[in-house]
């Protein structure tokens, strides 16, 4: 037997080009947490492979660029490896070729205040916290001298 032995995460005969399911593909090398959630993004027009979107069942072959909008950032890889079984970290991270963007530095991402749903309208209390957080300006009140903000 002269066949060279292939990886045992890849699937086929050596020598012809493989294909895996982009939903699949993108689960197994951990960009999803879920295949579902894989062919979802992917039903939901945020999957393109080589600037095409896709449906899940879609071919993906080595040498493919799949750009993957998933949790508030575009991931832009190259699959240098088709598989079908999802690996761990360190040999997912071999199927792949990252060139994605920096994801944003933590400083810019802004707080926003947010109320429990239904709590109702906010007390007079709250509502001046509010207005501090979002550096409001004050107007003095005509009554009593207090100031209030506008």
């Amino acid at each position: 037997m002269s066949a060279v032995r292939g990886s045992q995460y890849s699937v086929g005969v050596v020598g012809e080009q493989l294909s895996v399911r982009v939903d699949s593909w993108i689960w197994s090398v951990r960009l999803t947490k879920t295949r579902s959630i894989a062919a979802d993004a992917c039903r939901g027009g945020h999957v393109r492979v080589n600037g095409v979107r896709v449906k899940p069942a879609h071919a993906v072959r080595v040498g493919d660029e799949i750009r993957l909008r998933h949790d508030g950032r575009e991931r832009i890889v190259v699959v240098s490896r088709a598989i079908t079984k999802r690996v761990g970290a360190a040999v997912a991270a071999e199927c792949y070729v990252d060139k994605s963007p920096p994801p944003p530095p933590r400083e810019e991402t802004v707080t926003v205040a947010v109320r429990a749903r239904g709590a109702g309208r906010p007390t007079k209390h709250e509502r001046r916290s509010i207005d501090r957080l979002l550096a409001r300006p004050v107007v003095e009140e005509r009554r009593g001298g207090r100031a209030r903000p506008d």
